[in-house]
């Protein structure tokens, strides 16, 4: 697992997580940050970040109007995307399985630049809100990948239709909200939530009717779901709470998780498989220390982390992917994306780097298309 740090000194960071084996016959194995990269990516603050789940795939977006783009698990700068014209203020990944297959850049001129990420074309830039050049604060990508939810610093809410490259539906909001994200609960209801100073909603995706209130001690300036109907949130309170999205209830909090305010949670992808990784929880604070829990003792009064690093920097937001990558999930797509026999005993003889990049330089929109006809799906 990777994580991707931004900071106001115009640094991005890298770490990697990796288990170090303890000398003694009786210690436990425990867990370290290693570093991956740091330099200036960018030439003003750096003010989002995201990663591809489990692509070991990272952007970021900066002050000087740019998108820079990030090979983890080779620590590479793949170079700059600049068409945004104005600073960049969100960004967003969407991926089907391990394979991104888009990237959402939202800028302070109004615009949204929605790229291919295989190549990174630029495919539409559209207006996120009626009222001139608002711009967005944060974005989420359904999980089908067809619509997209955004929010505006001055108190919009948008929809856009990804596949027509339009704005479907626009409100204005009681109170800005300065986050938001696609969710499910425990039953595998679809959600999403939003965060607007001390206050989080839980609403039903099909007609964003609210479900839940969920009221913080503080301002809360970031949180992320996890796939078990749990959103972990932080902010001013300077500390980590998990929240049951089924009840909108606190099922567990880390008090003191940082001495100051908490500017980024990521929570480790545990649909693969039931590994300790799965029950991790990545936090970054403002003074630039990292921080890694265990989700499972977060019910005891003072918790330890697993693993800290301390950057020294002013840090803005954090993110998390995957360095790594499944086989079977390669064979999963090679069926999916009807694959000949040939291509299935050559992913058997991969490995898992070699079969990323083979997957990577594949053309799965057209294999997509092709699979769909001969399924009798419809085809968007």
């Amino acid at each position: 697992m990777a994580l991707v740090a931004g900071s106001y000194e115009r640094f991005i960071w890298g770490f990697s997580l990796k288990p170090i084996t303890a000398t003694a016959p009786s210690s436990d194995e425990t867990l370290a940050l290693a570093p991956l990269f740091s330099y200036p990516a960018h030439a003003g603050p750096i003010r989002c970040v995201a990663a591809a789940p489990r692509a070991g795939l990272a952007a970021s977006g900066g002050a000087d109007d740019s998108v820079r783009l990030y090979d983890l698990p080779t620590a590479a700068d793949l170079g700059p995307l600049l068409d945004p014209c104005a600073a960049v203020s969100a960004l967003a990944f969407h991926s089907i399985g391990p394979v991104p297959r888009n990237l959402l850049a939202a800028s302070d001129d109004g615009l949204l630049h929605l790229y291919d990420a295989d190549g990174f074309a630029l495919l539409s830039s559209l207006r996120v809100f009626p009222r001139g050049r608002e711009a967005a604060d944060a974005v989420a990508v359904h999980p089908s990948g067809r619509v997209a939810l955004a929010v505006g610093r001055a108190g919009g809410l948008a929809m856009l239709n990804l596949l027509r490259g339009r704005r479907s539906f626009a409100c204005r909001l009681e109170r800005p909200a300065s986050a938001v994200a696609y969710a499910e609960d425990a039953a595998g209801g679809d959600r999403f939530v939003m965060a607007a100073e001390e206050k989080v909603t839980v609403h039903d995706s099909e007609d964003a009717r609210i479900i839940h209130e969920m009221r913080c001690d503080k301002r809360v300036l970031a949180f992320a779901p996890a796939k078990n109907g749990v959103l972990y949130t932080g902010g001013e309170d300077r500390g980590i709470t998990a929240w049951d999205l089924s009840s909108g209830k606190v099922s567990s909090r880390i008090e003191g998780a940082h001495s100051t305010r908490v500017k980024g949670i990521v929570v480790f992808d545990n649909r693969n498989d039931g590994s300790e990784l799965s029950t991790l929880v990545a936090s970054a604070s403002s003074d630039g220390v990292i921080r890694i829990w265990d989700a499972r003792m977060t019910g005891n009064e003072k918790p330890t982390p697993l693993a800290e690093v301390n950057t020294k920097a002013r840090l803005t937001c954090l993110a998390g992917s995957s360095l790594k990558y499944k086989k079977y999930e390669c064979y999963y797509f090679a069926w999916k994306y009807s694959l000949s026999s040939i291509l299935l005993k050559l992913i058997n003889s991969l490995k898992p780097d070699d079969i990323f990049n083979l997957l990577w330089h594949m053309d799965f929109k057209n294999r997509d298309v092709e699979f769909k006809h001969q399924s009798g799906l419809p085809v968007l």
